[in-house]
């Protein structure tokens, strides 16, 4: 088999696996990061097929919904890419770019694996959680969790460690402080910086909008 035949049937596999998803971690998450990834490989010394399989595989089992146990995520694309017969030396490529790419993960800044295909993947993956897209997920997301909207009498958590971020429960537009407005400082390559900066600015202009709003001055 191939590469571009084992990327088909995992796309397939995908969008079977995840068509009763919610919309935040749906395929067409999976669709969007899988093109940023392969836009960014292009200004990248790096593999493309690595790339590839991780995009579409990157949340085909996301700890957040298995009591964050991080280590589903990388068993589960090991028994995928097994059945696909994908060599040994990629399968391990692949679990440890899952085990170290989350945002959870390097809270505490203690990534255990760095590679350039982790970077390129890592930037694709934040870039979908800024600008218009993530706004409305974040909503949908924590309104799944029964969260409050907002409430000022609540302020953002701005150095939480890895487990204190897990088990935070604070309203909805307090985690564009405590994560999303991070974000663009967190990115690995110079390509991506600019279009995380434009949408950036984007989410600020929302959430002065939405501040001017909700104390009834606009």
């Amino acid at each position: 088999m191939n590469k571009q035949e084992i990327i088909t049937k995992l796309l397939d596999f995908v969008k079977k696996q995840m068509q009763n998803n919610d919309a935040g971690h749906d395929y067409w998450h999976i669709y969007r990061v899988w093109n940023l990834a392969k836009t960014i490989w292009k200004d990248e010394n790096c593999d493309l097929f690595v790339i590839e399989l991780w995009a579409i595989l990157h949340d085909i089992a996301d700890h957040k919904f298995y009591n964050w146990d991080e280590s589903i995520g990388p068993k589960k694309a090991r028994e995928i890419l097994e059945k696909l017969e994908v060599e040994e030396n990629i399968i391990q490529h692949i679990e440890n770019i899952i085990q170290n790419v989350s945002y959870s993960s390097n809270l505490d800044w203690k990534r255990e694996f760095d590679s350039i295909e982790l970077q390129v993947i890592q930037d694709a993956d934040m870039l979908d959680w800024i600008g218009a897209i993530w706004i409305w997920r974040t909503f949908v997301y924590w309104w799944n969790k029964w969260r409050e909207m907002y409430n000022p009498e609540i302020k953002p958590k701005l150095n939480m460690t890895k487990e204190e971020y897990r088990k935070d429960k604070g309203p909805t537009i307090n985690h564009f402080y405590e994560k999303l407005l991070k974000l663009k400082d967190l990115m690995n390559t110079k390509t991506w910086k600019k279009i995380a900066e434009h949408r950036h600015k984007f989410m600020e202009t929302f959430l002065e909008e939405f501040l001017l709003e909700w104390e009834g001055k606009k």
